[in-house]
């Protein structure tokens, strides 16, 4: 009898323990902290060879477009606070490039429509009118286009830009997404996915640490019809993914290892 009471002591501890994960809040930084997302900004004076090119009016939108516009698969990146020009998104052998190498049609848009956010400026105030939310529906026209193309649609967000792909992933717009080191990804978005997800975080992370990121992946596991990965990566912070220290082999490889396994997970989700 004493046994059979431990026991069920012990599975409600854990009930609750799940429960606690799963309902935890958001973690955020305080109001007088450097938000984490914008610590190691890039270098946005940076040059190299680019295999794409930039285009304007891009259904409404200013874009670097990589790889054939007749690939029957198609990859848009959102980019971080950053913007859509940070180099290792848009340059010589970076993100688009490598991925429109493997036969994607790659496009990066400028969700922030020319203000990405700029050191001196209050995050506080510059976020209230760079909403992820509202990024999502600029982008849902030119989905449309590409899917009327003929093409399947994957998005690869990184920070700022996983929030946005988050909210397309709650609608049938999207055959799949993968968020890298996501900021403002909570656990209720997890329970409104619909398409297949990739979670992708760092172990020094300190705005998606690795209990968020569980966090995260204990939400999906309860939607047992939607596929979805989840990864965290070793001694990592975050922007590992798309702002990484260029000098640093560990760094580089480790950004590498998260662009391999985006196309892994598109290469599964997208139909040629």
């Amino acid at each position: 009898m004493a046994s059979l009471l431990l026991l069920i002591l012990l599975a409600a501890a854990a009930a609750v323990s799940e429960a606690e994960e799963l309902t935890a809040p958001l973690l955020l930084p305080s109001a007088s902290a450097r938000h984490p997302c914008l610590d190691n900004p890039p270098d946005m004076t940076a040059t190299g060879a680019e295999a794409g090119r930039a285009a304007r009016g891009f259904h409404g939108l200013e874009a670097y477009l990589a790889g054939s516009s007749r690939a029957r698969r198609a990859v848009i990146l959102g980019s971080d606070y950053y913007g859509f020009q940070a180099p290792k998104l848009t340059t010589h052998r970076k993100i688009a490039d490598q991925v429109a190498a493997l036969g994607y049609y790659v496009v990066v848009p400028d969700l922030l429509h020319g203000d990405p956010f700029k050191d001196g400026v209050s995050y506080e105030e510059w976020i209230k009118t760079h909403s992820p939310a509202d990024a999502a529906e600029t982008v849902k026209p030119f989905i449309a286009a590409l899917k009327k193309e003929g093409k399947t649609v994957g998005l690869g967000g990184y920070c700022w830009g996983s929030k946005v792909a988050v909210e397309l992933a709650k609608t049938t717009e999207i055959q799949a997404v993968v968020i890298s080191h996501p900021s403002r990804v909570t656990v209720d978005d997890m329970k409104e996915i619909k398409c297949p997800i990739e979670v992708l975080g760092g172990e020094f992370d300190a705005i998606s640490p690795p209990k968020l990121v569980r966090q995260l992946e204990l939400a999906l596991e309860q939607n047992k019809a939607i596929d979805h990965f989840v990864k965290i990566f070793p001694r990592v912070p975050h922007g590992f993914a798309c702002r990484y220290d260029s000098s640093d082999p560990f760094a580089v490889e480790t950004a590498e290892a998260a662009r391999k396994d985006m196309i892994s997970w598109f290469s599964k989700h997208l139909k040629h």
